[in-house]
Parts: C-alpha cells; sequence; structure tokens
C-alpha cells in the first residue's frame, strides 16, 4: 500500500502578504510544492491530498493541475472555519480562519484510507526527509497508532526576518518522543535562540534543540482520536477568537494518555520555510545549490 501525502495549503499568509504557496522558489518557475511532490513521488507516495480554501480553489487548482496532472492521484479537501465542526457547535462570528493543523487534518477524514504524511504548503523539507517517513508509512497498518514526526534542528528552521512558532520536542534515548510544546514568538539570537511566553518573559533557547515541523507520519486511526478530542477544544476555546488545535499539543496528549507513541525521524537535510516575503531569496538560494549537488534537475517537470 503507497502511502499518501497531505499537505496543507489552508494558511492565509497574512504575514507574508500574498498566496505564498504559489510563488515560484525555483529556476524554472517551480513553486514549493513542485519541490514536495517530486520528492514525494521519488520516495514512493502515490497520492496527494490537498487542504486549501474555497476562496484561493480557482487560483490553486489552475497551478497545481498544470504542474502535477498525470503524474500521481490528485484530491482536494476544503478547510473552512465551519468545517467538521461537532453537531450542535456553530463557528462564533468573531472567529476569522479555520482552527488550526489539527483540525486541518480531520478535515481529510474521508479522503485518506491509507497510512499517510502531513506537511506545510510553503515548507521545504528535502528529498532524505520525504523518504525516511514514506518508509515508515510503509511498514505501518491502518490501524496502528504508532506514529512518527520528522525532527529537525530548530537552529535551522528560524527566520532572519521575524518571529516563529515551533514545537520543541523532548526525545528519549530511543527517538520516542516524551512531549512537544508549542512555543510562540521564537526569534534568533546571538546564543541560539528565545522565545516570549504568554506572561511576556524572555526564555533561552540553545538552537539545537529538535522542533517540529509539521512533517507527521500518521494512519487513519488519528481520525477517531482527533474526533473526541475536537469538542473539547472547542469548549475550551470559547472566547478565545484566536485559539488553534494544534497537531503539535494534540500529539504531546496522546503520547501522556498512552494512546499512541510517535518515533521521531533523523534526516539530515535542512529545513527551508518561507514565513515572510524576505525569506524567499534565501529558499530560491537553497534550492539553487542542491540542484548544483545535483540533487535536483533545473527543470523539474518535462
Amino acid at each position: 500500500m503507497q502511502p499518501t501525502l497531505v499537505v496543507m495549503a489552508a494558511g492565509v499568509g497574512s504575514r507574508f502578504g500574498g498566496l505564498k504557496q504559489i510563488e515560484p522558489v525555483g529556476p524554472s518557475g517551480e513553486i514549493m510544492l513542485d519541490y514536495s511532490v517530486f520528492d514525494a513521488i521519488r520516495a514512493g507516495f502515490g497520492k496527494v491530498v490537498f487542504i486549501i480554501r474555497r476562496d484561493i480553489e480557482k487560483d490553486f487548482k489552475a497551478v497545481i493541475g498544470s504542474h502535477f496532472a498525470g503524474k500521481l492521484e490528485i484530491a482536494y479537501v476544503f478547510q473552512e472555519k465551519d468545517a467538521c465542526l461537532p453537531p450542535g457547535f456553530i463557528a462564533p462570528p468573531e472567529r476569522l480562519k479555520p482552527w488550526g493543523t489539527g483540525h486541518a487534518i480531520l478535515c481529510c477524514r474521508e479522503a485518506v484510507r491509507e497510512p499517510f504524511g502531513v506537511i506545510n504548503a510553503d515548507d521545504f523539507y528535502g528529498r532524505d526527509s520525504y523518504r525516511v517517513l514514506a518508509e515508515f508509512l510503509s511498514r505501518k497498518t491502518i490501524d496502528s497508532s504508532d506514529y512518527a514526526m520528522v525532527g529537525f534542528a530548530l537552529a535551522n528552521t528560524l527566520s532572519d526576518h521575524g518571529h516563529v512558532t515551533r514545537g520543541i520536542c523532548e526525545v528519549d534515548a530511543n527517538r520516542m518522543l516524551r512531549s512537544v510544546k508549542e512555543r510562540f514568538k521564537i526569534e534568533k539570537t546571538a546564543a541560539g535562540a528565545r522565545y516570549e511566553d504568554e506572561n511576556g518573559q524572555w526564555h533561552d533557547l540553545r538552537g539545537g534543540e529538535i522542533a517540529s515541523m509539521n512533517m507527521f507520519g500518521f494512519t487513519p486511526a488519528l481520525f477517531p482520536e482527533l474526533e473526541r478530542k475536537f469538542p473539547a477544544f472547542l469548549a475550551s476555546a470559547r472566547g478565545k477568537p484566536k485559539a488553534e488545535f494544534l497537531m503539535p499539543a494534540i500529539a504531546d496528549e496522546l503520547i501522556r494518555e498512552k494512546r499512541a507513541a510517535l518515533r521521531v525521524l533523523e534526516t539530515p537535510e535542512k529545513w527551508f520555510g518561507v514565513t515572510y516575503k524576505e525569506d524567499k531569496p534565501i529558499v530560491a538560494a537553497g534550492i539553487r545549490q542542491l540542484i548544483a549537488r545535483g540533487h535536483y534537475p533545473a527543470r523539474l517537470w518535462p
């Protein structure tokens, strides 16, 4: 059974200032998703499910259709603030966007029937990351609660142009995830990094911590867990219009409840991301270096 790749592409992109998912970064006009799908195909993924919003559907499909038609099976899922809500719950008017990464994956429950990987649309994870994830997923049954996360060194995931949010992971000697804590407003420092807590206090980080970049490996056994947890989250989020149902926090809860195990997969790859417009030239330069080393052809698709 070939695994499926789920691509979270419903992000508003407000900090970037546009639809960053279709911004070209490759020398032949390739977008970030071109490299993700190219790496996924050669790693053994057989299908891709794109999670998008309806207001970007036309533009998004125009790019995706022209780039990937005939290369693998493609499906689309829509994540809106009122999608996949439990019976009786209505999204409050002050809620302006969907409910986060856990909500995005929940919206895929009717489209995914096999072990699946999850990535962000605007992140570059590298070919080896897809290889180790596909190898892990190819050994899993659909009812397994043995999941995976590809971990990256925190220092290799930060932007020079503003703060970011990362899940900081604690891993045991067997590379099993013990816990993951979502840290907001992480920024680079001369000594490594630091983050600001909810009380406005700053805390130092070394930079070598393992960060979750939303590259996960799951099976359909996850969907009932999300259905179970989502109502409780919504109840706790009343009066908090910016609260998010985040996958790193959900994974942390499942581990503590002993309802899942999550292995942190090792990869030598460096992560690239476009959070701010100023990040794009750095990503483009990194891709050119990989092309020069023979990791990618200058033109991905004939």
